[in-house]
Order: structure tokens, then sequence, then C-alpha cells
């Protein structure tokens, strides 16, 4: 069933990078918000602590009721690609 989910998610993920309405982010957000959340449960069953928090972790990040917005600073402190050319700003969350 995980594997479905995951599956589902790609697709869904991978048809945003198209141009499509505003209306079917909005859905795959909350389909996301669904998916992990339940990938996070399914984790949590299973015993994988690890995987169980990267997925309540995506779970928030892609959840409809508050906007998480990261500048490209934020992003590549994030994932460890770090510009020294170009400071990044730390202040991730928006509000």
């Amino acid at each position: 069933m995980d594997k479905t989910i995951k599956i589902i998610l790609a697709i869904l993920l991978f048809l945003c990078l198209a141009d499509m309405p505003y209306g079917f982010y909005q859905f795959v957000r909350l389909l996301a918000l669904a998916g992990f959340a339940a990938l996070a449960f399914m984790a949590n069953k299973e015993g994988w602590q690890t995987e169980m928090i990267v997925y309540i972790v995506l779970a928030i990040l892609f959840q409809t009721m508050e906007c998480v917005g990261c500048d490209s600073g934020c992003w590549a402190v994030g994932i460890g690609v770090y510009d020294k050319t170009k400071p990044a700003s730390l202040n991730c969350f928006r509000g």
C-alpha cells in the first residue's frame, strides 16, 4: 500500500512542474498532506522512526492551513548547497 501512495505522490508532484491551474496545486497540497500523513502512520506502525519523522516534516511542508514559504537561501542551506559568494538568509519562514 505504501508503494502505491509513493507512486501516486511522485506522479502528482511531477505534474506540478507543468503549467497547471492554481486549483490543481491546491488539490496536490491536500493529497500530499493526506499521503504523507498516511505514510508517517504506516512508518510508525512498522517502527521506522527516521522515516516517520521525514514523512511528518513533509506533511507539515505540504499542509494547507498556512503557506510555508522558503526563499532560495533557505532551500540552499536546507539541502546543503551553499554558495559562499551569496549570503543565505536563515529567515526561512515568512509569515
